[in-house]
C-alpha cells in the first residue's frame, strides 16, 4: 500500500513494536487498511533514528498523528493488542510489558532461545499470548498436513526441510522451518531435537533412519520459501510454501489479535487461532 492514503479504521487499538523495521511497516499498513482495527501506538528501541517520527509516514502513507515512542510500556498501556515481530531479546521483554498491562501480545519474532521462551511462558499466566514461527495462514495449514502425512508416512520416507530467505535474515534454520519439524516430529511420535541434522558437510556416512534434515539458503530478497519433503524408494512427496510478500504475515497477525481480545491469559498458537486443535 505503500504511497496510498491509510486511515485509522474501527475499535480495536493495535500497537507495534519495531516499527521502523520492513515486518513493522508491513503491520502498519495492513492495521490501517483493515476494517476493524486502528493504529494506537508504534514503537522502537531507543537511539534509534526514525524515534518521533510519525508511524503512519514512517509506513509509506499519510499521518496517523502517531509518533513512534521508546517507551514500550507507554506502548502497551494504549492497546488492545500488540504486534512484535522484533528481535529475540527484545520480545521477553514485550512479553513483561504485556503482563503488566494485560494487554494481548501477538509474537511472530523467531530465533527464541529456551531461558526467552520461559519469559514468554512466564507472561502468559497474566496475559494473552499468542506465539508462532509464521503467522501465514497458509503456513499453518501446511503444518498441519505436514504433521498428518508425518504420522501416515513411517519413517522409510525420508524427511529434509528446504528453506530460503533474504540475504539479511539471521536464524538459520528459519523458525518456520523448525516449526514444521516440529510438525513432523509430532506425526512420528519422536522428540525434533533427537533425530534433526541440522547440517553436513565432508564426509557423513549414510542417512540415519528417522532423521529429520534441515537445509538453509541464504539470498537475494526472498521473503520466504519452504518445502517438506518425504522421500522413499520410487516415490517422493513435496509439500511446499512459498511468501511473495510480507503481508500475508501481517494478514495471520491480525487474524490472531481479533481472536485474542476475549481468551483467558495463557500462551497460544496459531493452531488455536485457526480452531485446529
Amino acid at each position: 500500500m505503500g504511497g496510498e492514503e491509510m486511515a485509522e479504521t474501527g475499535d480495536i487499538k493495535i500497537g507495534v513494536t519495531g516499527a521502523a523495521g520492513r515486518m513493522g511497516a508491513t503491520l502498519i499498513r495492513q492495521v490501517c487498511g483493515t476494517p476493524g482495527f486502528r493504529l494506537a501506538a508504534a514503537s522502537e528501541m531507543a537511539g534509534h533514528a526514525m524515534l518521533g517520527r510519525d508511524a503512519g509516514e514512517l509506513a509509506g502513507g499519510t499521518p496517523l498523528s502517531v509518533a513512534v515512542s521508546a517507551d514500550t510500556g507507554a506502548v502497551f498501556a494504549a492497546s488492545d493488542v500488540v504486534l512484535d515481530f522484533t528481535l529475540p531479546q527484545a520480545t521477553p521483554g514485550h512479553a513483561e510489558a504485556a503482563a503488566r498491562h494485560g494487554t494481548a501480545l501477538i509474537i511472530g519474532t523467531t530465533g527464541i532461545a529456551a531461558e526467552q521462551q520461559r519469559a514468554l511462558a512466564r507472561a502468559g499466566e497474566q496475559a494473552v499470548i499468542v506465539q508462532a514461527p509464521n503467522m501465514s495462514l497458509c503456513v499453518n495449514l501446511l503444518m498441519r498436513l505436514v504433521e498428518q502425512a508425518a504420522a501416515l508416512l513411517e519413517d522409510e520416507y525420508d524427511v529434509e526441510i528446504v528453506e530460503m530467505h533474504h540475504r539479511h535474515k539471521v536464524d538459520a534454520p528459519s523458525g518456520t522451518a523448525l516449526g514444521l519439524g516440529r510438525a513432523v516430529a509430532k506425526g512420528r511420535g519422536v522428540v525434533l531435537e533427537d533425530v534433526a541434522e541440522r547440517g553436513r558437510d565432508g564426509v557423513t556416512g549414510a542417512r540415519a533412519r528417522g532423521a529429520i534434515g534441515f537445509a538453509a539458503l541464504r539470498g537475494g530478497d526472498v521473503v520466504g520459501d519452504h518445502s517438506v519433503i518425504f522421500a522413499a524408494d520410487g516415490e517422493r512427496l513435496e509439500l511446499t510454501h512459498k511468501a511473495a510478500s510480507r503481508q500475508t504475515y501481517a494478514r495471520g497477525a491480525l487474524r490472531a489479535a481479533a481472536w485474542a481480545r476475549d481468551k483467558p491469559p495463557g500462551l497460544y498458537d496459531m493452531s488455536d487461532v485457526l480452531n485446529f486443535t
